[in-house]
Formats: C-alpha cells, sequence, structure tokens
C-alpha cells in the first residue's frame, strides 16, 4: 500500500502534482478516517506504553553534524532518561545511559567535545568509549573491576546524516536499511535550541503533518505566502513526507519542465517516526526532535542546518537565520498555541476523541503505525 521510499524526492513529478491541484482545486487525500481517543492525550497509562516504545525503536536522536568531530557529545533526557552520545575515537557515534557507575551522578550535560568524562561528584573518569578509567582513592575500591564498571551503553548508529538510537539493544545491521538519506555531510549546523510546551507531544507533532488548516490558523502569517489545503502528500511505512507550496510556484509555469525545482517555491516536511519532523526551506533545514516529559508537556529539542549550496550559490548565516525567522513568524507559534489550547480541553467532556479525515492522510499513517506499534 505505501511505496517504500518517496516518488515526491522528483521534483518534476511533485510540481506538475500541484499545478493539477491548482488548476483543479484539489489536494491529496487519504481513504481513511481515523478517530483517536481523547484519552490517549493526557493517559499516564498510554504515556507509559509510548515511552516504552521509544525505547524500543531505534528512534533519530540528532542530525550527525551536531557531532561535527571527534570528542563531540550531547547530553539529554530521551524517552525520560538522561543519555550521552558522542563521537568517539574511531569516529563512530555511541550512546550511554548518562550515569556514573558509582552513584548514579550525570558525568556530562549540555553540548561540547571532550577527550574524556568527569563524574562531578566523585571524580570517577571515563574515556570516549565509555571505559572507566580513574577512580581517585582507588584502595577504597579493592574489590571493584573498572572493566565491569563503564557506563551502560545504549544501541547507536548513523545512517544518511542523522544519529539513531535504541535505548532496549543494539541497533541491528539491516535496522536502518529502509529509512533515507536526508542530510549530507557538507551540510553545517548553524543553530540547536529547546522550548518547552503544556502539551501532549503527538498534539504538536500532528500540527506540521497537514495544510488543511493554512488559511484559518495562519491568515495572517503564512497563507498570504502559502496555499490552503493544497498539500502532496505520500506515506513510506511508517514516516510521511508533505509538500507545503508556496503561491510563487505559479513562477514555474513559464520554466522548462527539466529545469524545475521545488527549492525556494515549497516547504517540504517529513515526518521520521514517532516524534521527528525535518522540514526543509528555501535556505535552510530544521531538524525536530518532540521529547514526551509527561503526557501533557512536550520538550523540542531542535537542530537548524544549511541547505546543499555549491561556490555558485552560497548560503550566508544571516540568509539561513532569516529562512528560520520566517517559520517562527509564518506558523510555528500559531501551531504552538493551537496545541496547548486543544490540551486544556482535552479533558472536558466535549469530545470522546479526535477526528481526522481524508485531509489529514499523514497524520492517520501516523496513529494507523502507532496503534501498531502499541499492539492495539
Amino acid at each position: 500500500m505505501n511505496s517504500p521510499t518517496p516518488l515526491l524526492l522528483n521534483d518534476q513529478l511533485a510540481i506538475e502534482r500541484i499545478f493539477s491541484h491548482i488548476d483543479n482545486g484539489t489536494t491529496d487525500l487519504g481513504d481513511t478516517v481515523w478517530r483517536a481517543p481523547v484519552e490517549h492525550y493526557y493517559s499516564q497509562e498510554r504515556f507509559d506504553a509510548e515511552i516504552a516504545m521509544l525505547r524500543r525503536l531505534p528512534v533519530p536522536f540528532c542530525p550527525s553534524a551536531a557531532l561535527p568531530e571527534v570528542g563531540s557529545f550531547i547530553a539529554r533526557t530521551a524517552a525520560l532518561t538522561p543519555l550521552l552520545v558522542t563521537r568517539s575515537n574511531d569516529g563512530t557515534v555511541r550512546a550511554f545511559i548518562n550515569a556514573c557507575r558509582h552513584r548514579g551522578m550525570q558525568v556530562a550535560s549540555g553540548t561540547g567535545c571532550s577527550k574524556a568524562f568527569t563524574c562531578p561528584y566523585h571524580a570517577w573518569t571515563y574515556n570516549l568509549n565509555g571505559e572507566l578509567k580513574g577512580i581517585p582513592g582507588r584502595s577504597g575500591f579493592a574489590d571493584l573491576d573498572p572493566a565491569d564498571h563503564g557506563l551502560a551503553e545504549v544501541g547507536a548508529a548513523e545512517k544518511g546524516g542523522i544519529v539513531y538510537v535504541r535505548q532496549d539493544g543494539p541497533i541491528g545491521d539491516d535496522a536502518l536499511d529502509d529509512h533515507l538519506d536526508y542530510f549530507t555531510p557538507d551540510q553545517k549546523l548553524f543553530e540547536q535550541g529547546e522550548l518547552f510546551d503544556d502539551a501532549n507531544w503527538k498534539l504538536i507533532n500532528e500540527t506540521a503533518q497537514e495544510g488543511y488548516h493554512i488559511k484559518s490558523l495562519h491568515r495572517e502569517s503564512f497563507y498570504p505566502y502559502g496555499l490552503d489545503n493544497t498539500t502532496l502528500v505520500e506515506t513510506y511505512g511508517a514516516n510521511s513526507r508533505i509538500v507545503f507550496p508556496f503561491r510563487r510556484i505559479e513562477k514555474l509555469r513559464d520554466v522548462e519542465p527539466g529545469k524545475r525545482q521545488l527549492s525556494g517555491v515549497a516547504t517540504s516536511v517529513y515526518h521520521l517516526f514517532p516524534n521527528v519532523n525535518i522540514a526543509v526551506l528555501s535556505k535552510h533545514t530544521g531538524f525536530t526532535v518532540l521529547e514526551p516529559l509527561s503526557p501533557t508537556r512536550t520538550q523540542w529539542v531542535f537542530y537548524r542546518l544549511f541547505n546543499k549550496q555549491t561556490p555558485e550559490s552560497p548560503i550566508t548565516l544571516e540568509e539561513a537565520q532569516r529562512d528560520a525567522e520566517f517559520v517562527n513568524e509564518s506558523g510555528q507559534e500559531e501551531d504552538r498555541d493551537a496545541a496547548r489550547k486543544i490540551q486544556a480541553s482535552a479533558t472536558s467532556p466535549a469530545n470522546t476523541h479526535f477526528t481526522f479525515g481524508y485531509f489529514e492522510k499523514a497524520i492517520v499513517n501516523f496513529h494507523q503505525h502507532l496503534a501498531l506499534h502499541l499492539g492495539e
């Protein structure tokens, strides 16, 4: 039913389909209506099951560009577990539970570059491979074997410019075979940060997966530049790609088909199941992880990278930052506000379920695979 890789990677096909939708007043449609119980957005039991799922699966953790050199590291919580992900001496990525094997103190925080990690509590020291290399007052631990007290390692692998982490075991050699190449090695990171919202992670995730709300929610922000309910939607396995065309795509009608490009006239948003979105704009690409903190609170962890460029068409930092600011000004804040307001009413008797129709094909695909992985 779903193609293994997006056909829409072909710009010419995508542009022709967009023109067809514009000319006929149509959009890509799904064939299933999905009804999600409202309790799934506040139930502690459902939340616990989702956290267990996030630990079972290889989940995108960060773009490879966020770990650019040996010793680069990121320490943050993922699926409620403090993790330390680093690039080891041989250039591969490794991931550990961020807990000293003495008394559980986190050995690193934030991001940076280091040759070793020293616990701030009692100064036990670990190398980039997680091996215990130093214990002050070694004589006080006469029976302790350092080889058995390295940092607890979890699965980590790289594919297509993304670092994946699996907490409940290693990532098999073929586990990422059907994952696409989303970034090239020359795409550099220029910004990263975090945001917090009092809303279930799924509510925030859903705001990026349909264009049915463009005119009504983004009337003064995105709608003057974009099209209402005119999108291309393709699902591939649990993932999806949605193309949101700008009004300026019309200028391509007079361009020879073989020379048309989507870059600059559309935004492509990839949803990587379960909780990552990659948004490709004109000058930059945003990589966003939606970390569930509780049934009603979510952390955004975001990274922004330069788009692919050539010596003939370089992208300046100012251009990339302006492109990123457009995302904020053209709807992200409105989407966040909508998610928070939906959360506020979720426990009321107004709705027993939320309904996702044919215009919301990517969201239906998301919920279908979520239910599948949760055994529902």
